[in-house]
């Protein structure tokens, strides 16, 4: 269920609450990306003291490992991986689509090996449901065909008759009362599909929407297009759900535009590669400018590694190959990313999102 609270009065950006068996997520707001059951390298226990109120795990990965039947045994994702905050799991579709070896699209659903093992599967919309509701997740994804960019408008048309037709199978499934189930625009970079997945998606009827085959390499001026002619079409009523973007100006950007909820495997991919998410910018913390600098990574910051650890000794980790090192700076990242949204709220409270906005990037060095 989602409540509409407010929106901005100077732009399209919005407060709202999704409410979900396992808590509620306040929006606009930022899914740590738990791939394989884990956001990786930190505990759910670091993942409730970054203020993370909702984290995202995958269908595709899990289902090959460690599978259906472990996970069933265990009571569930949330209890497999100890994390008993909402849950939003992707169906999958990009993850085949992109990963899979070879793959061959019908109309009932997708043939594909494994990029892990080379194993053949065969998953249908019905099958990513039933597996979804194996893992218990709060908001479910339906399977659908994300295009790449550049695709060619035939193609993408063909391509969204078909991903439409998943989602009526989907949804017409017996869906349990503590899961909510999201429908996903297609319709690549042609704003008459992206209409045309809109009004079949809303007459369809699902719990949330999401803008999904954004982020897959198109021109961020065409992408920002796209979101902005699309979220106005959604029913206002109704979570808007931006797939896989993540980086600190498309939420923003984003945000603007009426984006309630993001997901990306940014701030932790970064941390564990020595980028750290600052006020200031992006920080490489194996660049030698640190190794005697004895001040936090963010002075504005209060996070654990921020506030028991410099920049002198997190370089020093790096430098060793040390795995405390990745630790603290996806830590860290997460923790910002989490006050960032947090800020966006009270901007979006206080009729001054714009202004957040200015003053947030005239200080961030991109």
């Amino acid at each position: 269920m989602f409540k509409f609270i407010k929106e901005d009065k100077k732009s399209k950006a919005r407060l709202g609450k999704i409410i979900t068996a396992h808590g509620e997520v306040d929006t606009p707001n930022f899914m740590p990306v738990g791939t394989a059951g884990t956001v990786k390298a930190l505990t759910s226990d670091e993942i409730t003291l970054a203020k993370t109120q909702i984290i995202l795990s995958n269908a595709y990965h899990l289902l090959l490992r460690p599978g259906a039947e472990i996970i069933k045994q265990a009571g569930g994702l949330h209890s497999f991986m100890n994390w008993h905050g909402p849950i939003l799991t992707d169906s999958g579709g990009f993850q085949v689509f992109s990963l899979a070896q070879l793959r061959k699209i019908k109309d009932d659903g997708v043939e594909f090996q494994s990029h892990i093992d080379g194993s053949k599967h065969f998953i249908t919309p019905e099958s990513m449901i039933e597996f979804q509701q194996i893992l218990g997740s709060d908001i479910m994804m339906v399977l659908d065909e994300c295009v790449p960019y550049p695709a060619q408008y035939d193609y993408v048309k063909r391509s969204l008759k078909l991903t439409t037709n998943w989602a009526k199978r989907s949804k017409a499934l017996a869906i349990r009362d503590h899961q909510q189930l999201f429908g996903i625009v297609q319709g690549g970079m042609y704003l008459d599909l992206r209409k045309k997945a809109v009004e079949q998606l809303v007459e369809i009827g699902f719990d949330g929407y999401a803008l999904g085959g954004l982020s897959v390499g198109e021109p961020r001026e065409l992408m920002y297009a796209i979101v902005e002619s699309t979220i106005p079409m959604l029913p206002k009523e109704k979570t808007h759900y931006l797939m896989g973007v993540g980086t600190i100006v498309d939420i923003l950007e984003s945000v603007e535009r009426g984006v309630d909820i993001f997901d990306c495997v940014v701030p932790t991919r970064n941390g564990r590669n020595g980028v750290a998410f600052t006020t200031r910018g992006k920080m490489q913390i194996r660049n030698a400018r640190y190794k005697n600098e004895n001040l936090p990574i963010d002075k504005e910051c209060t996070c654990s590694c921020c506030k028991g650890y410099t920049r002198s000794y997190i370089h020093h980790l790096f430098k060793a190959n040390e795995i405390l090192g990745l630790r603290l700076l996806s830590l860290h990242n997460i923790t910002f990313y989490a006050k960032l949204m947090q800020n966006i709220r009270l901007s979006i409270t206080e009729d001054r999102f714009l202004e957040f906005k200015r003053e947030f990037l005239g200080k961030y060095n991109m």
